[in-house]
């Protein structure tokens, strides 16, 4: 078999199975978090890394943090 046919192949396989790869990475990586540090320090780091995401994802940094700090400031130190 050709390399370079090999190459496409294998290019054209990733990028269709992306989504499965990725998982899969994932699964990898906690399952050997899991084994090295243990279960609950692992559930701690995938929650605040899913955390950390969802702030990053939901904020514009500047626009929503100012808002964010004046709904938490209370209205007689404004």
């Amino acid at each position: 078999m050709d390399k370079q046919k090999l190459k496409a192949d294998l290019i054209q396989f990733i990028y269709l199975n992306l989504k499965k790869i990725f998982g899969a990475v994932i699964g990898l990586i906690i399952g050997i978090l899991i084994l090295v540090i243990g279960f609950f320090k692992t559930l701690v780091i995938c929650l605040t890394t899913l955390v950390g995401y969802y702030l990053g994802a939901r904020w514009r940094f500047e626009e929503d943090i100012k808002d964010f700090i004046l709904k938490v400031i209370p209205e007689k130190f404004k």
